[in-house]
């Protein structure tokens, strides 16, 4: 297996993966209280846009009235994309528990790259699309479309 093929960056895929994803766990979500943020407005938008969002953020109980989690350890439902809000230094330390969970895909956003990441998760037939904004790609490519 060619881990390269796993490091997504044609629309095409991605258009594929918006289409077909309907769970995301949103690691580093922010609450309410941070509405103009992107860690909070990006899963909100998605939220509008019928995606079943599992927050996952240790410094919050709730995020849209679901419980945060504290881990992607402590899911226990299929997930098809991990989407992190984490610097990229901290990016490591979720690669394990997503390998654990096998989501289709990995979602770094906008500013967010880590290619031993990338590489270790696409060695596992993990999807890894780095430096993209979920909402800007879901309107360019989905709602553009509609």
């Amino acid at each position: 297996m060619d881990w390269h093929e796993f490091l997504v960056d044609s629309d095409e895929t991605i258009r594929q993966i918006l289409k077909t994803s309907r769970t995301i766990a949103v690691v580093g979500i922010k609450d309410e209280s941070h509405a103009h943020e992107a860690a909070h407005s990006v899963p909100a938008y998605l939220r509008s846009r019928g995606y079943n969002i599992i927050p996952v953020n240790p410094n919050y109980k709730s995020v849209f009235g679901k419980p945060a989690l504290n881990s992607l350890s402590e899911i226990d439902e299929p997930v098809d994309i991990v989407m992190l809000f984490r610097a990229p230094a901290n990016v490591p330390m979720h690669v394990d528990d997503a390998v654990k969970l096998k989501p289709k895909v990995l979602w770094m956003q906008t500013g967010i790259r880590h290619q031993d990441a990338a590489h270790k998760l696409a060695k596992h037939g993990i999807k890894v699309v780095q430096d993209h904004c979920m909402y800007m790609d879901h309107l360019r490519l989905i709602r553009a479309a509609a």
